[in-house]
C-alpha cells in the first residue's frame, strides 16, 4: 500500500498547536522538573522542538516517530522538561497503534504494559516508599493508556471498514443477481416471441411466396386466406404476449398459458397452414397417466411442438409430420418427425434460434432433447424427442 510522505493537514495543525503550547509554558516559566543535569531552561526547548517535528510523521512513518519520540521524552527527563512534548508523545503512542501495522498495534500496548509494570515494581523496590506508585501511574498514563486508546480506536475503525466491505459485497451481488433476472427475463421474452410469432410469419411467408409465384386466381385466393388467418392470430398471439409481460392490465387479467389441451388447436391449424406443402400433420396423445402437469412443463411441451411444427413448415419434405405424446409417472416424452429433405416450392429462411430456445426451455427444467436426422423404415426422418421431468424441481 502506498503511503504519502506528505503530512497530514490534521498532523501540522497538532505539530503547531503542540509546539505553540510548549513555547508559550515556555516563555511562562512553567517548568515542570529542577535540579536536573541540564537545568537551562533552553535546553527544554530541544525535545519539544522534535517532538513537535515527530507529529508531522504520525501517519506517514508512526513507528519510527514513536521510537525517536522515545528518545526525545527521555532526553527531556534530563532537562527542565516540557508538559507539551509529553502529551505530544502520548499523541505518537496512540498513533502508532492506530495507523502501525497490525503487528506493531498487537505488540505495542503489551509492551508498554510491561514496562508500566516494570517500572513501578522497580521504583517501588528503589524508594521503599508507597508514593513510588504514583511513577508507575504516570508511566501508565503516558505509554499504556494511549496505547489501549488506540486499541481501541484501531479496532472501531477495522470494524466499520469490514461492516462497509460486507455491505459493498452485498450491493455488489444484489446488482449481480438484479442483472442476471434481467438477462433471464430477457432470454424468456425472446423465446416467447420467437415461439409464439414464427409459426405464423412462417406460413405468411411461404404462402406469400405462392400467391406471387403462381398466376391462378384459385390458388392466390386460397393463400390469401391463409395469410389472413396467420396475421389475425400472430396480433392475438401478440396481444397475449403482451398481457403476460403487464401481469395485470386495464382490460382483465393476463391471458392463460398455453397448454397440452391447446394442441389439437395447434395441429389442426399446422396442417392447414402446410397442406399446400404436401405436408400431413397428426396428433397422437398416448399419454398413459392423465392428471395435471407443472404449468411451467406444459407450456415448454406446448414450445417445443409449435416450434418443430414451424420448422417442418419451413424445411420438411411432403410427408407425415406426426406429433407423439408419452407420459410415465416421472418424464413427459415429446416427439415430433418429419420427413427429412429437399422439398419444391417456396420455403421461409430459418435461423436456428428455435432450436436455441427449444434446448434452453429443456434445460430449464432439468430435461433433454435430441434433433437430428435418423433412418426410419427406409425413410430418413427429422426427428425431435423431449424428455421433460414431470415433479417440479424444488
Amino acid at each position: 500500500m502506498f503511503i504519502s510522505l506528505r503530512p497530514h493537514r490534521h498532523d501540522v495543525l497538532i505539530a503547531v498547536i503542540g509546539l505553540a503550547g510548549g513555547l508559550a509554558l515556555w516563555a511562562a516559566g512553567l517548568h515542570p522538573q529542577a535540579g536536573r543535569i541540564f537545568d537551562a531552561h533552553w535546553m527544554a526547548l530541544l525535545p519539544l522542538v522534535v517532538t513537535a517535528g515527530l507529529e508531522l510523521m504520525r501517519r506517514s512513518r508512526p513507528q519510527a516517530a514513536l521510537v525517536l519520540g522515545t528518545l526525545a521524552l527521555i532526553a527531556d527527563q534530563f532537562t527542565t522538561g516540557s508538559l507539551a512534548t509529553v502529551l505530544m508523545y502520548t499523541d505518537l503512542m496512540y498513533a502508532a497503534v492506530v495507523y502501525g501495522t497490525p503487528a506493531a498495534a498487537r505488540r505495542i500496548p503489551v509492551t508498554t504494559f510491561l514496562v508500566t509494570v516494570a517500572v513501578t515494581i522497580g521504583f517501588l523496590a528503589w524508594f521503599r516508599n508507597p508514593e513510588a506508585l504514583l511513577i508507575g501511574v504516570v508511566t501508565g498514563l503516558v505509554s499504556f493508556a494511549p496505547a489501549l486508546t488506540g486499541v481501541s480506536v484501531r479496532n472501531h475503525r477495522e470494524a466499520a471498514e469490514a461492516a462497509q466491505l460486507r455491505a459493498d459485497q452485498t450491493a455488489l451481488l444484489a446488482e449481480m443477481d438484479r442483472v442476471q433476472a434481467v438477462t433471464a427475463e430477457r432470454s424468456r421474452m425472446a423465446r416467447e416471441l420467437h415461439d409464439m410469432v414464427a409459426n405464423h410469419l412462417s406460413a405468411i411467408a411461404i404462402h406469400s411466396t405462392a400467391a406471387l409465384s403462381i398466376d391462378e386466381p384459385d390458388t392466390s385466393r386460397e393463400a390469401l386466406g391463409v395469410i389472413r388467418q396467420n396475421s389475425v392470430d400472430g396480433l392475438a398471439e401478440m396481444r397475449r404476449l403482451i398481457g403476460l409481460l403487464r401481469e395485470s392490465g386495464a382490460d382483465g387479467p393476463p391471458s392463460v398459458a398455453p397448454t397440452l389441451a391447446s394442441l389439437d388447436a395447434l395441429v389442426g391449424q399446422a396442417g392447414a397452414n402446410s397442406a399446400s406443402s404436401g405436408l400431413v400433420v397428426a396428433l397422437d396423445d398416448g399419454r398413459e397417466e392423465s392428471g395435471p402437469l407443472p404449468a411451467p412443463v406444459e407450456l415448454a411441451a406446448y414450445r417445443i411442438v409449435q416450434e418443430s411444427l414451424t420448422n417442418a413448415l419451413k424445411h420438411a419434405a411432403p410427408g407425415p409430420v406426426t406429433v407423439r405424446l408419452g407420459r410415465s409417472r416421472e418424464v413427459l416424452t415429446v416427439e415430433v418427425s418429419s420427413v427429412f429433405g429437399d422439398r419444391p416450392g417456396p420455403r421461409a429462411p430459418g435461423s436456428g434460434a428455435g432450436l436455441v430456445g427449444m434446448r434452453e426451455r429443456v434445460a430449464l427444467l432439468g430435461g433433454r432433447i435430441e434433433a437430428g436426422p435418423e433412418p426410419r423404415g427406409g425413410v430418413k426422418i427429422w426427428l425431435v424427442r423431449a424428455e421433460l421431468p414431470v415433479e417440479e424441481r424444488t
